[in-house]
């Protein structure tokens, strides 16, 4: 494992504005009424493809708290394969893949087509919202190597 560059706490202290947007954002995806287990099914399967140990971890904790099935935590980097992910999570997944995966290319209409007939117009712009909520925190602490928390400290994303 690699040495923080910068701590959580010192990120927290020195950018407490930035932080704050961070967690305003994730809360407002939070009321917006979209399934948290999926949630944070998308936010496992972003902080994944930007390897981010610190917001993986957080994130594992809380899908295992609010009770996300420990196959659909064990298999979700293969969910296309798995057989477990229903039509709706697939979807998120796809788009969540999308999104997370922009450099040098924008999304297509058949990525939006296909996740638009899973979710409504304000349920697809909560779930991009979520999406770009993780990606801002996997940026941060992939960059800075954010220790990953245990089990028992969960920080934020």
């Amino acid at each position: 494992m690699s040495d923080p560059r910068v701590t959580y706490q010192s990120f927290a202290a020195t950018a407490p504005a930035a932080q704050a947007a961070l967690l305003a954002m994730g809360k407002a995806v939070e009321e917006a009424g979209l399934d948290k287990q999926l949630v944070e099914l998308v936010k496992l399967r972003v902080s994944q493809i930007n390897n981010c140990a610190f917001c993986l971890q957080i994130h594992l904790n809380v899908a295992r708290r609010i009770g996300v099935p420990q196959e659909k935590l064990d298999l979700v980097a293969t969910w296309e394969e798995a057989g477990i992910f229903s039509s709706r999570e697939c979807a998120a997944l796809a788009w969540a893949e999308q999104l997370a995966q922009l450099p040098g290319r924008s999304v297509s209409d058949d990525a939006y087509a296909a996740v638009s007939k899973h979710f409504s117009e304000s349920e697809l712009l909560w779930l991009s919202v979520a999406i770009a909520n993780i990606n801002a925190w996997n940026r941060l602490g992939a960059a800075f190597r954010f220790a990953p928390p245990t089990a028992r400290r969960s920080a934020a994303a």
